[in-house]
């Protein structure tokens, strides 16, 4: 099994490491340590530097100085020559000869570091060091030893290159650096490379355990010991994450070539630790021959946390999951010096003609006389450059895309660039969002000087979305491009004149006011109005107890727009996700009774982005608009009634405008804390299912005079009830949440629920514990509620594991249904609570009464 799974995950034996971040092999990329070699006019063999000096002679360039003696082979090479005491160390960096374990050169012929033979068969892929990295190496295991406390030699503490004892005076660093650089080996809080263990990432018990590759490296897990669907979770110790951190993963995931329809997947959690469950922060199940990486912003917080990794197997007997690296440093994802071979999950999107290369340290494949890096100002350094010498046909593009940003962000992006001629080159920046959706937010002007150049581009992210550099050639005198230092300040670059945009002062329940909204003067307008529970008229959507907008055209004199409510001035050239709730009541003919405009402040122009069409009477229903101006706008919400015999009602309640397209096609599932119905039960079971059980339903129930018209949450959505005709009188019906993970301090439970219908019977809310035999009662309702959906808000705690459980009960008649839907658990108290006394049996005199 160990030598399946060593084809299958390379070793990590030499430095650097081999990461393919783009795809399968017929895909040429660029690969960030051995960079495959792409866009020259050799023959399209596309193999790597590492494979390409395999295959060849290499010269030590430390022993070429030695003339007139045959290189070391098999033939001349003797034990004793390898065992000879040299003084330098015995294996690793700085060793004169590789030394192996005994029963090596039984399987594998043996390879002097002067030479490589073409038959040699190498046990993993390996790359020569650069100059810079070999001087680290060296220097790196002095200061280890000189922590230890161990006698530092000086055989030990010379360079390669120069027997004597004395540095290498062209590394430019020396021992204090390399002390640093010993004090920082020490992976940061959250990290580990599981070279020999997993630094404080443990398996729990309750699931298949991670295990670590005996020769290190990795841990992994597979259908050799396991079965399709069982997991594997590794939780990580107390986390702080008091400024903005990159989480970097390095990954693969393989899946048997017969049922790839079945692949296993690989989750990232967050645990905080005063909530009762985990959010999802990423998940990826692409199978690949190599492996990949994912970049994941966290946002700063006081509050603790873990990290939770779950891994789950697909179908087929090779199917598995490991783990390489996690790495969590303090920054942006987007930042980058390209120092790393990852070079910051940073991807050069293939062309055949012109692409991103790596620069700098020991990469000599340019014909072009190529700069210095940025951030070490010295040949050692890496950068990232387009070169118009591999250019074949102009006007392409070579583009290099950021990893995507996983949290909102704003402020100034700088970066360094370089450029040689520039006559025939075009430098831009754009982002993208997950709709694919471009917009250019800088492009070279005069560069000014041909050192390195910095560049302020004012960024805003509020949604997912990638930078992509993009560098295209016009002509033959392009030169070339160069890229070097991202980083990013959530400072805006200049003094901002014009406010940014806040989605709490865009939005509005109308609970307490209009809040930034308001009306002009003519026609009767917009009221604002509260409805009190009863079994005619529907309440507002934020609670069925509070208020909404409502324009009442049974009022007017005559036909014609009767109201127009304004929203806040937004700023133009961003895109917007309007959504809010409404109801119509009345009117013979349904279209057009509620329209949304557009207005441009600056040129007074209205533009119609949406009307109603048809629409299911006295149901709150959800409308969702994507739009963007070049211009400030305001929307603009509009009733019409079209003669004076067709008028009616309109209401309008929780408006809330945000960042971003509506309909994102990469948003993440639902967090485990909320559930809408919408896609299924979510993770709430029961421990019967039959007839008298509850059920997922849209639309009407069945039995008229009972149960909801609609959904809570879009009103054509899902929501789970009981249907009353099913069950006998008395009956019970249970539906338990997942269970809970008991933390200190207050949990909020906030449901909706609807209890309409002459003989309706009684909804309850149960804590049970783990443990314990009976369940605690947290609320209750009995008997006809109202037509509306209900707000409930229910604070409780529990230090142990536990599960909510609601329990309905059939009442006296058939009209007896009640359903449930958005539930939602949030840790700390409920921000206002539900007057657990009021009782409403439906027969007050006030039943239809409206509040003005």
């Amino acid at each position: 099994m160990e030598a399946q799974i060593n084809l299958r995950h390379r070793d990590r034996e030499t430095y650097p490491k081999d990461y393919d971040i783009e795809g399968p092999e017929e895909v040429k990329k660029l690969c960030n340590s051995t960079y495959w070699r792409l866009g020259t006019n050799e023959p399209p063999i596309w193999i790597s530097e590492t494979h390409e000096k395999m295959a060849q002679v290499c010269l030590n360039t430390e022993l070429a100085e030695i003339k007139g003696k045959a290189l070391l082979n098999e033939e001349t090479m003797s034990s004793g020559i390898i065992e000879r005491d040299t003084g330098l160390p015995a294996t690793g960096f700085g060793a004169l000869f590789p030394r192996h374990p005994s029963d090596w050169y039984e399987r594998f012929k043996m390879c002097a570091l002067t030479t490589y033979a073409e038959e040699y068969a190498p046990p993993y892929e390996y790359q020569p060091l650069d100059a810079l990295t070999t001087v680290l190496r060296m220097e790196w295991r002095c200061a280890r030893q000189k922590q230890q406390g161990d006698h530092l030699s000086e055989t030990t503490a010379a360079s390669p290159a120069n027997s004597s004892g004395d540095w290498d005076q062209g590394s430019h660093v020396g021992l204090e650096h390399a002390l640093q650089l010993a004090g920082a080996l020490d992976l940061p809080a959250g990290s580990c490379t599981f070279e020999e263990s997993t630094c404080g990432f443990d398996s729990v018990f309750e699931f298949l355990p991670w295990i670590l590759n005996e020769e290190g490296h990795y841990i992994y897990v597979d259908t050799s010991f396991a079965k399709q669907g069982e997991k594997a979770v590794l939780l990580s110790s107390d986390l702080q994450a008091e400024e903005w951190s990159c989480l970097r993963l390095v990954y693969q995931i393989t899946t048997s070539s017969v049922s790839p329809s079945e692949p296993s997947q690989l989750n990232l959690y967050v645990r905080f630790d005063d909530e009762s469950f985990d959010r999802l922060l990423w998940s990826a199940k692409e199978p690949s021959d190599s492996w990949l990486i994912a970049s994941l912003d966290l946002q700063n917080s006081s509050k603790k946390f873990k990290i939770l990794i779950e891994g789950v197997l697909g179908h087929g007997n090779t199917a598995s999951i490991a783990l390489f690296e996690i790495k969590m440093t303090t920054g942006y994802c987007i930042e980058c010096d390209f120092e790393e071979n990852h070079l910051c999950g940073f991807v050069n999107l293939w062309n055949p003609n012109v692409n991103w290369f790596v620069g700098g340290g020991n990469m000599r494949n340019s014909h072009s006389i190529l700069p210095q890096d940025h951030t070490f100002r010295s040949e050692l350094g890496h950068y990232m450059y387009v070169d118009s010498v591999y250019v074949k046909h102009y006007q392409e593009v070579a583009q290099l895309i950021s990893p995507v940003t996983m949290a909102p962000m704003s402020g100034c992006l700088f970066f360094y660039y370089q450029l040689q001629q520039g006559n025939d080159n075009i430098f831009s920046v754009y982002t993208r969002d997950a709709a694919g959706l471009y917009e250019e937010i800088w492009q070279m002007g005069n560069p000014g000087n041909t050192d390195w150049n910095l560049a302020e581009v004012e960024f805003s992210a509020p949604y997912p979305m990638e930078v992509i550099f993009e560098v295209a050639f016009n002509g033959p005198r392009g030169g070339y491009v160069a890229l070097d230092d991202i980083s990013f300040s959530p400072v805006p670059c200049h003094n901002q004149t014009e406010r940014p945009f806040s989605a709490v002062e865009a939005s509005c329940n109308f609970e307490k006011d209009l809040c930034n909204f308001y009306q002009d003067k003519e026609g009767p307008g917009w009221t604002r109005v509260k409805v009190r529970p009863n079994m005619y008229r529907a309440g507002d959507h934020t609670s069925g107890l509070g208020y909404f907008l409502m324009a009442n055209t049974k009022f007017t004199s005559q036909p014609g727009y009767i109201g127009r409510l304004y929203g806040p001035s937004l700023p133009g050239n961003l895109q917007y996700c309007l959504r809010f709730y409404y109801a119509i009541y009345g009117f013979l003919k349904m279209s057009d009774t509620l329209a949304v405009y557009i207005f441009e402040e600056n040129h007074m122009v209205q533009d119609k982005i949406w009307s109603v069409l048809e629409s299911p009477r006295g149901v709150w229903m959800q409308a969702e608009i994507t739009f963007k101006k070049p211009m400030p706008t305001k929307v603009v919400f509009m009733s019409l009634c079209k003669s004076f015999w067709d008028c009616g009602l309109v209401a309008l309640d929780d408006i809330t405008i945000e960042l971003g397209s509506c309909w994102s096609p990469e948003k993440l599932p639902t967090p485990p804390g909320e559930c809408t119905f919408e896609q299924d039960e979510c993770a709430f079971t029961q421990e019967r299912r039959n007839r008298s059980s509850w059920h997922r339903r849209r639309g009407e129930t069945p039995t008229s005079y009972t149960g909801p018209k609609g959904d809570h949450t879009t009103g054509v959505g899902y929501y789970m009830y009981i249907e009353a005709s099913h069950m006998v009188y008395g009956q019970k019906a249970q539906l338990l949440s997942r269970p809970l993970r008991g933390v200190t301090g207050k949990h909020c439970l906030t449901f909706f629920y609807h209890m309409y219908g002459a003989g309706t019977g009684l909804l309850n809310v149960y804590l049970k514990k783990e443990g314990d035999s009976e369940e605690s009662l947290l609320w209750r309702r009995r008997g006809e509620q109202s037509i509306s959906w209900l707000r409930v808000l229910i604070e409780y705690t529990c230090e142990r594991r536990h599960q909510i459980i609601f329990e309905a009960i059939r009442g006296v008649s058939i009209r007896s249904d009640i359903a449930i839907d958005d539930v939602k658990f949030q840790a700390g108290s409920c921000a206002e609570m539900e007057d657990i006394t009021q009782q409403s049996s439906g027969y007050s005199e006030d039943l239809n009464e409206i509040e003005y």
